[in-house]
């Protein structure tokens, strides 16, 4: 139930012609506080409710659970999120022997991308795409829950 994952900034759009699939998410937080974040998602047609605990200190792991909801359900729990809905385009990109999951965002967020790879373990190798950027993990402003309460937008 642990999430390994690097973030990274991404420097061009190439990936979009890369992308094999593509969703709207629309997410809130019921709890926005980094030790523990509770999600309310809507990706494409399908709702989830995710618990997220604290990363470890390279901000790379952490427990994750998640569950699949009605997206009626989905829809009820969006209203009552902290402020700060997040909506983004996920386009996924396979590259070597992963897949990387890019978030376009809008909104408030509008400007920024993000590039995201799961891994089996911190130090687990991969490839990376002429696309991709400064490494961010750990850096708590480019997590979801952040973005949420200090947009993007009001960064500079």
């Amino acid at each position: 139930m642990n999430e390994i994952e690097r973030k990274f900034l991404v420097i061009s759009t190439e990936f979009l012609s890369e992308s094999i699939r593509s969703n709207r998410i629309v997410q809130g937080y019921l709890n926005s506080n980094p030790e523990r974040t509770v999600r309310i998602r809507i990706k494409g047609t399908q709702g989830f409710i995710t618990i997220k605990g604290k990363g470890n200190e390279s901000g790379t792991t952490r427990f994750e659970w998640e569950k699949e909801i009605e997206v009626t359900e989905a829809e009820q729990l969006l209203l009552l999120c902290e402020d700060g809905v997040i909506d983004k385009v996920r386009y996924e990109i396979p590259f070597g022997k992963h897949l990387y999951e890019v978030d376009v965002f809008e909104g408030d967020n509008k400007g920024l991308i993000i590039a995201e790879i799961e891994l089996e373990n911190e130090n687990e190798s991969f490839e990376k795409p002429n696309w991709l950027g400064e490494e961010v993990t750990g850096y708590d402003r480019y997590y979801n829950a952040s973005l949420s309460v200090s947009s993007y937008k009001n960064w500079k």
